[in-house]
């Protein structure tokens, strides 16, 4: 069977539970399925934005450097063998 028989037998088993509901029920049903596909494509958006996206600061490359080397903790304890 392939994939577009698969879905099209779902849609309508899905259409069919939902076809004797009342229209407030289904118009609630229509918004539902609506944020969801909003959400999915802001996740989408953001997920393609943090993979590919740059470093984002206000600071200088100079100020980021400075600011690197002043939060190196060395802590050189060497021990007797």
């Amino acid at each position: 069977m392939k994939k577009t028989d698969i879905n099209t037998a779902l849609i309508e088993n899905y259409f069919g539970l939902i076809r004797n509901l009342s229209p407030e029920i289904k118009l609630n049903l229509i918004e539902k399925i609506t944020k969801t596909l909003k959400e999915n494509l802001s996740i989408k958006e953001n997920s393609i934005i943090a993979a590919f996206g740059a470093w984002d600061s206000d600071n200088s490359a100079d100020d980021i450097i400075i600011e690197l080397k002043n939060s190196r903790n060395v802590n050189r304890k060497i021990e007797n063998l």
